[in-house]
């Protein structure tokens, strides 16, 4: 089993443990030596606590106390700790062989390209972390190559990793990440991956495509503040038209412009995994957005598309929507344009669209002229609901649980609203079930919990 293959490998002769390191950098006079004769006895038979301030004692680091209290807790938080390699170096050896932490925050420690390596070869032993964070470290070349190596090796045990504006130095300008995006493509165990602030440009983008295209693991990607910008784009679509496995995309701020539109529509059109797509800010005008529309219309997967602050207008808007009254197979439940001035037209169509897709909620901004009529009065949905249940002798709680089909007392948003639509006993119109799920579901998590 994979316990088995990660311990044998870790006793091979090719793999180089932590004290190993430790032991080459003293022979070679670093300047962060371990001042002793031989690193490895020295952490013999000591665990947790006393080996992690064993290490601190050899690094000559003042300990960490936040992480001796949470040592034998699944969760530790180190983010802006100043740790520095050696700092890190010695929470690695402390982690070797813990089987308690699964989730590590070491976001903003300057750990180097030597911390990021200390990482990577205590993760090829550990077996229990999860979730890592080390985005904006500074890892160099070297740092990031360590990381694709391990990722490439499907050595770790980990899901989600963290590495935003960690492999981007400004010094040099440019990015120290093309050997991750090619390790990415074999490697089957990581999940969810932050790769935003890292200033990849079209190259990256390309490499990312061929990643995407081969990727069958990789369920959430944010690649948001890249400049991918069109060439870059055009290339993730292409990826896109073949994988299988990503549900969540954020490319926002990328100039991905219109001809990006273009190839996430055309991808779209094929794609039948993506459920979540955030293009915001990425000058996107209404010609971009009805090339991205030839994939909305045939697209039976997509639920959320997020276009805030894109140059749009009544007209782009009123494709977006169309494409979704065109498209009788869109799982569509949001489009958030929420910067865009509708006019009454608009408002028009999208109550006529809600009524064969009761789930969508769009977000524009306010309505043409509205501000010089009198706001027209809707009724406290929830009392209208209080009154109804009151005048048939029935519970709050029948109500929602007639709307619970599975019985876990959570309903979905979009089922909450397309029953709340569908239903003719209440009298609610669009707008107050909307004001409605944004009260019983305030930190929009996507589900009505009563």
């Amino acid at each position: 089993d994979q316990d088995e293959e990660t311990s044998n490998t870790s006793e091979s002769p090719e793999s180089v443990s932590l004290a190993d390191a430790s032991a080459e950098k003293a022979t070679q006079g670093s300047d962060t030596d371990l001042e002793v004769e031989d690193p490895e006895k020295a952490f013999v038979g000591i665990t947790g606590t006393e080996l992690y301030l064993e290490a601190c004692r050899l690094m000559e680091v003042v300990p960490v106390s936040h992480f001796i209290q949470n040592l034998a807790k699944p969760y530790i938080n180190l983010n802006h700790h100043g740790l520095g390699p050696k700092g890190v170096k010695a929470i690695a050896i402390a982690l070797v062989s813990n089987a308690t932490v699964t989730h590590l925050e070491l976001e903003d420690n300057c750990i180097l390209a030597e911390g990021a390596i200390c990482i990577a070869e205590m993760l090829r032993e550990n077996s229990s972390l999860q979730e890592l964070n080390i985005s904006n470290n500074h890892l160099d070349t070297a740092g990031a190559e360590a990381i694709a190596s391990l990722l490439l090796d499907n050595m770790s045990y980990l899901h989600t990793l963290q590495l935003s504006g960690g492999l981007w130095l400004q010094l040099a300008g440019r990015s120290h990440c093309l050997c991750t995006f090619v390790s990415l493509q074999g490697n089957y165990q990581v999940k969810e991956l932050d790769l935003s602030h890292n200033e990849f440009y079209e190259k990256g983008g390309q490499l990312l495509g061929q990643m995407l295209a081969s990727n069958t693991t990789l369920e959430i990607l944010d690649l948001s503040w890249n400049h991918l910008r069109r060439q870059g784009t055009v290339a993730l679509g292409t990826g896109l038209r073949s994988n299988s496995a990503l549900k969540i995309l954020n490319l926002s701020w990328n100039g991905v412009g219109n001809e990006g539109a273009l190839a996430l529509g055309e991808a779209l059109k094929v794609n039948n995994v993506l459920v979540h797509l955030d293009i915001s800010n990425n000058q996107i005008n209404n010609e971009g957005a009805k090339k991205l529309c030839r994939g909305l219309e045939v697209n039976g997967k997509l639920k959320i598309l997020k276009m805030v602050n894109n140059p749009l207008t009544t007209e782009g808007a009123t494709a977006l929507v169309t494409s979704v009254r065109k498209n009788p197979k869109s799982m569509m439940e949001e489009i958030n344009i929420s910067n865009v001035l509708v006019n009454e037209t608009f408002i028009k169509l999208l109550d006529l669209v809600c009524q064969t897709h009761p789930e969508l909620d769009v977000i524009y901004g306010e309505v043409e002229g509205c501000i010089a009529k009198i706001p027209k009065q809707h009724p406290n949905p929830m009392k209208v609901i209080q009154n109804y249940l009151k005048e048939h002798n029935l519970r709050l709680w029948d109500f929602f649980r007639n709307i619970d089909k599975d019985g876990n007392m959570k309903i979905p948003v979009a089922a909450f609203q397309r029953a709340m639509m569908q239903q003719s006993s209440i009298p609610l119109d669009r707008v107050q079930i909307g004001e409605l799920v944004r009260k019983l579901d305030r930190n929009r998590t996507g589900v009505v919990d009563y």
